[in-house]
């Protein structure tokens, strides 16, 4: 099969936004930080994902993200709603400027994916499908009771987000070609909204054995191109915590590199993401060094 768009700008894309992640998930979920450091973990995640990855080839644009309280008050059922709309923004327009075929996304909290995997979607339009490789479904509105943004973004990529949010957003994308992958952590909020919405889920352990579920789900789909977001909470806690929360029973770290390059060999992949990393190791050096001399 032949991509006329391989060799489009392959843009970087670092988004080191935190405001997004919920702060009574924080609060539970890190205790062991000061609240105001454990935020900001998911900045620090981008930063340690910038670092350790390759280098890239093509141009790398870090998204401008304030480390300020400012604008983080609830509005409309969406915790810190005015920085975030602003940080979309400013992504968007940087995603314009290089018309990018191919986004890789650094981030920060899960609803850095809503920006390029909407450029994406406008497009290819229907030829795009998204796997959302996640514990979570990430399908909450302003209506639910979490008011987290980084649980509403596949809600906003499907049409169903904030309408302030949608009226920046190029294109939006049928649920019907939305695939939510190694989901296995639900609220009683979601299920009504996959049922009526017509996302299509898969479980850990309906692809413990193989991908073929996924691919048969992605060919009928009739998409050639995918968009692929990975949250690392799907790793299983018990074999390691990469995410905010611990999530047993999710996929291997082998089973998720298997499901990603499977993917990779049937579609021509223009958009990957990778979220929700907090290095707390990184973290808790932070606060040894805090108040160092010549720092």
């Amino acid at each position: 099969m032949t991509y006329p768009d391989r060799d489009g700008v392959n843009l970087r894309l670092v988004w080191p936004q935190w405001q997004g992640g919920g702060t009574s998930s924080v609060r539970e979920l890190a205790a062991e930080f000061p609240f105001h450091i454990a935020r900001r973990g998911y900045a620090v995640g981008s930063a340690v994902l910038e670092a350790v990855l390759p280098p890239h080839d093509g141009p790398t644009v870090t998204v401008p993200v304030t480390m300020s309280d400012d604008g983080v008050a609830e509005r409309d059922g969406v915790e810190a709603k005015a920085v975030i709309l602003g940080q979309l923004a400013r992504a968007l327009e940087v995603i314009r400027e290089h018309d990018p075929a191919r986004i890789t996304t650094l981030g920060g909290e899960c609803s850095v994916s809503v920006a390029p995997f909407s450029h994406l979607a406008r497009r290819y339009g229907e030829d795009l499908a998204i796997i959302w490789i996640d514990s979570h479904p990430d399908i909450g509105t302003p209506h639910s009771r979490y008011r987290g943004y980084h649980a509403m973004a596949v809600a906003a990529l499907a049409g169903h987000g904030d309408p302030d949010v949608l009226r920046l957003l190029p294109a939006t994308i049928s649920p019907g070609r939305v695939a939510l992958t190694g989901l296995h952590a639900w609220t009683d909020d979601d299920f009504p909204n996959v049922a009526r919405w017509g996302i299509q889920s898969f479980s850990p352990g309906e692809l413990r054995q193989s991908t073929r579920p996924l691919l048969d789900w992605v060919s009928a789909t009739g998409c050639s191109r995918a968009a692929i977001h990975f949250d690392v909470d799907t790793i299983d806690s018990n074999e390691i915590v990469l995410g905010l929360g611990a999530e047993p029973g999710g996929l291997t770290s082998a089973q998720a590199r298997r499901i990603v390059t499977d993917i990779d060999r049937a579609t021509d992949v223009v958009g990957l993401t990778i979220a929700e990393f907090i290095p707390r190791q990184v973290m808790h050096l932070q606060q040894i060094l805090n108040g160092f001399p010549l720092i």
